[in-house]
């Protein structure tokens, strides 16, 4: 997709004043939601506009502003904003590795994270932590296979995380609702023509290099604008092969080849990824971003700051947030829904 020109909402409000705020003329709705914006910066290559109200927007600019105020898909998942339970059954996950490697232990707690308000599940069998070493195709599917057939068994909607195509065919065949790859189906070349023959939901993540590059790989323009432009180039990767923008969901890759400092500021700027068009998958989930911030160096520990992270993506339109305490997660997110929804 062309995202040469951009604009990015700015001064938010939401709730019973957006709505207010829209119906004077003073705001648009964000991605069709319940949130508005007054202003704008217009972005036209490397141009960035002073900030302006939303009713001084020349007129040469409706299709990149009804891209940003219409409903994205919703990607053949559940509408509204979704709680995306992590369960990762690896060795050397950042977070919870060696936890979940036992198919009995993964299964309770898979069952545990539904319990708790998680509507999907995203299951990984391969870290991608900063500085893991790949897996071989046989051993992430061994390690998947229990777990995901018992679970697709039971009904649960479920999300693969995988970048490895046969990994995603094997999944899809076992009952997987969602891939969700990593490097935006640019790892394995296989990746984007099976996809295109499927009909399921693809999320695409933003990372360059791989887990043991992309350390070094954080130099940016404007880490926002970059971060949006190189994932319209993925998604026009995609529709070329045949996957309909329809079926995407954009994920900025929070913690991915980004240092501290860019992580906050993708986090301030979410609302620059309505021009995408595209449903978004936000995932801060106990990150080395919040240990930063927050001064807590134990990973388990940062679930208040993945809330406090995570909250700012429900300004979007049915928001997926990916983490690892659901219970607390979908409290904070009915709480934010109760108060900031339309009268």
């Amino acid at each position: 997709m062309d995202t040469a020109r951009l604009i990015e909402p700015v001064g938010l409000v939401h709730g019973p004043a957006a709505d207010a705020a829209v119906k004077t003329g003073v705001a648009l709705p964000l991605a069709g939601g319940g949130t508005a914006f007054t202003l704008v910066r217009l972005i036209e290559g490397d141009r960035i506009s002073d900030l302006f109200p939303v009713e001084r927007i020349p007129g040469g600019w409706q299709m990149e502003l009804n891209r940003i105020t219409a409903r994205p898909s919703d990607a053949g998942l559940p509408s509204g904003s979704l709680v995306m339970g992590i369960l990762n059954v690896t060795p050397d996950s950042f977070s919870d590795g060696g936890r979940y490697v036992d198919p009995a232990i993964a299964v309770g707690h898979a069952e545990k994270l539904i319990r708790n308000g998680a509507r999907i599940l995203d299951i990984g069998a391969e870290s991608t932590r900063p500085g893991s070493a790949p897996v071989s195709v046989e051993e992430e599917w061994a390690r998947l296979r229990p777990l995901l057939l018992e679970m697709s068994r039971r009904g649960a909607c479920i999300s693969v995380d995988t970048r490895n195509a046969r990994t995603m065919e094997a999944a899809l065949d076992a009952g997987a609702s969602l891939i969700n790859d990593v490097t935006a189906l640019a790892h394995d070349p296989e990746a984007l023509p099976l996809l295109a023959s499927r009909t399921c939901p693809v999320a695409l993540m933003h990372m360059r290099g791989t887990p043991e590059t992309m350390g070094s790989l954080t130099t940016y323009g404007d880490v926002a604008i970059d971060v949006v432009r190189e994932l319209g180039d993925r998604m026009t990767a995609a529709e070329k092969v045949g996957i309909s923008r329809d079926r995407m969901i954009v994920d900025p890759g929070i913690g991915f080849a980004k240092t501290t400092e860019q992580n906050a500021e993708l986090i301030r700027r979410l609302p620059l990824f309505a021009n995408l068009g595209c449903r978004v998958l936000l995932g801060t989930s106990r990150k080395r971003m919040i240990g930063a911030l927050a001064g807590v160096s134990e990973a388990g520990s940062r679930d208040p700051g993945t809330i406090a992270s995570s909250l700012p993506g429900l300004a979007l339109c049915d928001t997926i947030l990916r983490v690892h305490d659901c219970a607390g997660m979908t409290q904070a997110m009915r709480v934010w829904e109760g108060v900031f929804s339309p009268a």
